[in-house]
Parts: structure tokens; sequence; C-alpha cells
């Protein structure tokens, strides 16, 4: 089985990197073939730019929409100062809408591809990482906003290019998704106020399983900063079992 992990802590010993650390233990022991993607190590961007809408831009959308983005337009103003701009302008002024959309493909970003390329070739999809306003960091935030895109997650039938949510078709093959969280609060609270039952609609439903992936295992490891050392110990027996049972 192949695993890709996405892993993001700034602190290269933190007890989210132990967790880490466990996991993969319990992986390596079981044989199976992994990855480790350190979206701090690797220097991720997350931030969604000009150029990642290069994942929106596809044959199957309605030819309405194209007329609504005005592509012409879009690909001179994002070509630069005006140098570019008028030599944009000169190369694209022949150009079909099929061939417009072919040279906005063409632009996609390199580092989004390479990571679209480990998620299509894993069986099952884990993050480790902790948790920020009841998500994800920024920084795993960006990733899943720039890989999981357009025409690679999912795809949108008429109703969905309408707005409708259940008009999304989902693409990904994966089978599983882990997602292991370190938190501040307590069990108690995340249950009693909600925040389990928000966190999971919106990260494993929406963000993981809407877009393809059958199945999500999404364990909390609770007050971190307040637990026994016993507690600590037990919750990286979690990971490291989790890894080795998988």
């Amino acid at each position: 089985m192949k695993v890709l992990i996405i892993f993001a802590h700034p602190n290269p010993i933190s007890f989210t990197k132990a967790i880490l650390d466990n996991f993969v233990r319990g992986l390596k022991e079981s044989g199976h073939q992994f990855e480790i993607v350190d979206l701090y190590k690797i220097k991720f961007n997350p931030i969604f730019q000009d150029m990642d809408y290069a994942f929106f831009v596809d044959e199957d959308m309605p030819r309405e929409l194209f007329q609504q983005m005005d592509l012409r337009n879009m690909i001179i103003t994002l070509a630069g100062g005006p140098v570019k701009r008028f030599i944009a302008k000169w190369y694209i002024k022949n150009k079909t809408d099929e061939q417009l959309i072919k040279l906005i493909n063409s632009q996609k970003p390199k580092d989004v591809l390479i990571q679209q390329k480990k998620v299509a070739e894993a069986d099952v999809l884990v993050f480790i990482t902790q948790v920020f306003w009841l998500h994800f960091p920024a920084l795993v935030k960006g990733w899943m906003e720039r890989v999981l895109t357009y025409g690679f997650a999912y795809r949108l039938n008429e109703n969905g290019w309408k707005g409708d949510p259940d008009g999304r078709i989902p693409l990904l093959k994966i089978k599983k998704a882990i997602i292991m969280h370190p938190a501040f609060f307590n069990e108690k609270v995340y249950r009693e106020k909600g925040f389990k039952a928000a966190m999971e609609k919106t990260i494993d439903d929406w963000s993981l399983k809407y877009p393809g992936i059958g199945h999500v295992d999404h364990i909390y490891f609770h007050s971190i900063l307040s637990v026994s050392e016993e507690t600590r110990k037990k919750y990286l027996k979690i990971a490291y079992l989790k890894g080795k049972e998988l």
C-alpha cells in the first residue's frame, strides 16, 4: 500500500513530529510504501496565485462562462508589464477559444503538478498537523486549495456550474484518508461545544470525502499541553498502531 503523508509543523522536536515518527515506525514494520511531504521543509507556497486559475480553465466548462471570464483580456492582463502585455496581445489575437484554453493550461504551476502526481499515486492520504482555528493550519489549507483542483480532484455537471453542491463529480481514487490532530482543548470541549462535528463536516466531508475519498479516519490527541506523560505515551502508541495496522 502506498501512503502519502502531508506533514506540517515548524518545530522539528514538537509532539506533532513525534506523532509522525511513531506513525512511520508502524508503517515500516508493516512493509508499507510511504512518502512524507514536509510542507515547511519544501517551503510550499500555500497562497493561491494568478497562475493557479489555469486549473480552473477547462474544456468542459460551459461556453458562456468562457465569455464571462474574458480569457483574452485575462491572458493579456496577467502577462506582466507593458511590453509583455503587447507581446501577449499580438500572440493570441488569432487564436480560438480552444487554443486559448490549451495555452492557459500549459501555465499550470509546476509545484502543484508535482503534488498532484504524488496524490494520484497514493492509496492512502494522511495529514499530521496541529489544529488552528478548528481547521488545518494555513499552510495545509493552502496545500488543499492549490492541489485539490478542478479537473484533478473533481468536476462539475450542469447543476454544479449553477452553484448546486450536489453537482460535483468526485475524481479522486484514494481509498482512505487519515487525519492526526494534536489539539489544545480537551475532549469534552470538542464534543459538547460542537467543535468535533464542525471540523469533521468541514474537513472530512467537504474537503476530503466530497472529491472522492471513500473513508476518513479523524484522530484527535486532546489537551497535549496539559496531559500526563503517560497519556502522551498512549497517544504515540495510537499513532504507531495506526501505521502498523493500516
